[in-house]
């Protein structure tokens, strides 16, 4: 017969916390540079729009982009 276990809603911790927030910030990253690429091969605003909603990016996140140059 299983006990039934509390679970713990502790916050991850350690190495294992670190990595998870490195993915994190690599995708935030990955994502910004893409909706930024979506946006200078639009036609017009309504067209980055509906890209952006298919590939399931978000407009805001290419506002944060570093480093990348869209000439």
């Amino acid at each position: 017969m299983s006990q039934d276990q509390p679970i713990d809603l502790v916050p991850y911790s350690g190495e294992f916390a670190e990595t998870r927030a490195a993915q994190k910030a690599e995708s935030a990253r990955k994502s910004a540079i893409a909706a930024r690429t979506v946006a200078a091969h639009a036609y017009d605003a309504a067209d980055c729009e509906s890209l952006l909603a298919m590939l399931g990016l978000d407009a805001q996140a290419g506002k944060h982009a570093k480093g990348f140059d869209s000439r």
